[in-house]
């Protein structure tokens, strides 16, 4: 089972997954950001994921590319936001 509180930074900058998914990745040879992009789509078909495992990473994922766009400035506020 994945707990929240078991999360650590990886060898993929910026990103914190739980020991479990980092090891996942290091098995699948994925080593960048832009690898585990390409593959995300595909989690669920690597061996021993659970579906949790998958939304964990996908989270973490989205918070890392909401970070990078907040910090670079990147990101649009809506009009309500003014």
């Amino acid at each position: 089972m994945v707990h929240v509180d078991d999360i650590c930074a990886g060898p993929i900058g910026g990103l914190y997954l739980p020991p479990m998914a980092w090891d996942l990745l290091r098995r699948e040879k994925i080593q960048t950001i832009d690898q585990l992009m390409a593959n995300v789509h595909r989690l669920e078909r690597f061996d021993d994921v659970e579906p949790r495992m998958a939304q964990v990473i996908r989270q973490a994922i989205a918070c890392t590319a909401l970070s990078v766009a907040w910090t670079s400035g990147e990101v649009l506020l809506s009009p309500w936001c003014a």
